[in-house]
């Protein structure tokens, strides 16, 4: 494709291009200051959501780990990335110990409750605080897609909820052959 010139067929929303979803500063679970150049060379797939969320957010992680696992050796070549949206009650050791559910290579990010919302805006996520029965038991409604990066640190594509790992092997197996 790189020769020819054609345009990958990706399964996911092809936003290459975009003036949005460009970087961020956040620190990762284990207290590193992180941004999308700490990637380079790999192909970086960033999802929002909580760890309390009772079924999208670990759902996506899942299928990400078993994207990871589909890709064989390529599979070090992807980074995927869980930015909280709810670093109130997601502190470091929590999300760390979320993130061991999934795979051990992946990074959960998180920062002030101004600097979330910060990179939520540039990325056009939307999430909101629900009240609970108590201050502590809220839910957070958000969006529930994906952003792929390719290796060269570009945002490339949108990819919905439910969209299914194999689709999303796919289109990373294409950001891995155009380079």
């Amino acid at each position: 494709m790189a020769c020819t010139g054609e345009k990958p067929q990706f399964r996911a929303i092809d936003i290459t291009g975009a003036e949005y979803a460009r970087d961020f500063q956040l620190t990762d679970h284990n207290g590193q200051p992180r941004s999308l150049k700490d990637f380079a060379g790999k192909v970086v797939v960033i999802f929002f959501g909580y760890t309390q969320c009772p079924d999208v957010c670990p759902t996506s992680m899942a299928e990400l780990a078993e994207v990871k696992r589909a890709l064989g050796k390529d599979g070090d070549k992807l980074q995927g990335l869980f930015v909280t949206i709810d670093p109130e009650r997601d502190t470091s050791a929590v999300l760390k110990a979320y993130m061991g559910n999934f795979d051990p290579g992946f990074l959960a990010l998180r920062g002030t409750p101004e600097q979330t919302a910060v990179v939520a805006k540039d990325f056009k996520v939307f999430y909101k605080k629900v009240g609970g029965q108590t201050p502590t038991s809220y839910t957070m409604d958000h969006s529930a897609g994906s952003y792929v990066f390719d290796t060269q640190g570009r945002v490339r594509l949108y990819t919905r909820y439910g969209s299914g790992a194999a689709a999303l092997a796919s289109d990373i197996q294409l950001l891995l052959k155009s380079g």
